[in-house]
């Protein structure tokens, strides 16, 4: 349904996407972070405060998307190359409208909550956080080396953000937890549907891999429906079983979101 939305909305005001927004972003944050070593209160006129935008520095409201993150050199162009490898390629995934969109819906909740809390305040660190969230979703077993050294898979850093962000919800203040529950609006909009599918696709996968256990061993475990890979020919691929068609029809990472789903009377095509 919200895809079908995004469609649409496309459709209409896709030519007014703008192209490399993380780029802008990074630009924006960079320019504010040097200009502010000269300025100390730069950033105190920027931050997104509530109190000061109903006494009329409406330029709050878009300014604090370029407060920088942090406060040292090293931390910030560790922080920025890893921003903008993420976001670009988010982008060319899905597009630079739905890119957009994406960013746009964490910056508008953000505000919402900014403007029901007391003492409004936002920040554009859980914002930039769902990026990492998001891709790492995309791409569960990408190897990110930490400070260009330690190697680690990043969905077990996407966990323990999830882990931070849940206890933050459950021990948090009303306004941490209104903020967080804000800041993944947007990952839980584009991402519900997939999260659905390996819900029911995995409790399915579960139960065939327990029957081809209970008998011989079998050659490979997943095979595509469509193009007839398996796990044992491409071992790095993702398979995934769909909720949709009937029957426990496996699909590889390319085919999942591009097949036509198999119900009774319904033959498959591709």
């Amino acid at each position: 349904m919200f895809d079908r939305l995004l469609t649409r909305l496309q459709r209409h005001l896709g030519r007014y996407a703008i192209p490399n927004l993380t780029i802008l972003l990074i630009f924006g944050q960079v320019a504010v972070f040097v200009l502010s070593s000269g300025n100390p209160e730069l950033i105190g006129n920027i931050v997104m405060d509530v109190g000061a935008v109903k006494r009329g520095d409406w330029h709050r409201l878009l300014t604090f998307l370029f407060v920088p993150v942090g406060s040292h050199p090293v931390w910030a162009f560790f922080y920025y190359w890893l921003f903008y490898m993420m976001g670009t390629a988010l982008e060319q995934y899905w597009g630079t409208f739905r890119y957009n969109m994406f960013l746009l819906i964490g910056y508008i909740s953000t505000l919402i909550a900014a403007f029901i809390l007391p003492n409004g305040f936002a920040t554009n660190a859980f914002l930039q956080g769902t990026v990492f969230l998001a891709f790492a979703f995309l791409n569960p077993d990408f190897t990110l080396h930490l400070f260009f050294i330690l190697p680690v898979k990043i969905k077990w850093l996407a966990m323990l953000t999830w882990i931070g962000y849940g206890l933050g919800v459950i021990v948090g203040t009303w306004p941490l937890k209104l903020t967080i529950i804000a800041s993944v609006l947007n990952f839980l909009l584009f991402f519900a549907g997939d999260i659905r599918y390996r819900i029911l696709g995995g409790h399915r996968h579960m139960k065939r891999q327990f029957r081809q256990l209970s008998d011989k061993p079998a050659e490979y475990f997943h095979k595509c429906t469509i193009c007839q890979i398996t796990d044992k020919t491409h071992p790095q691929m993702d398979f995934r079983y769909c909720a949709e068609c009937d029957g426990d029809l496996c699909y590889c990472a390319e085919h999942i979101r591009n097949h036509e789903h198999v119900t009774s009377g319904k033959s498959m095509s591709h």
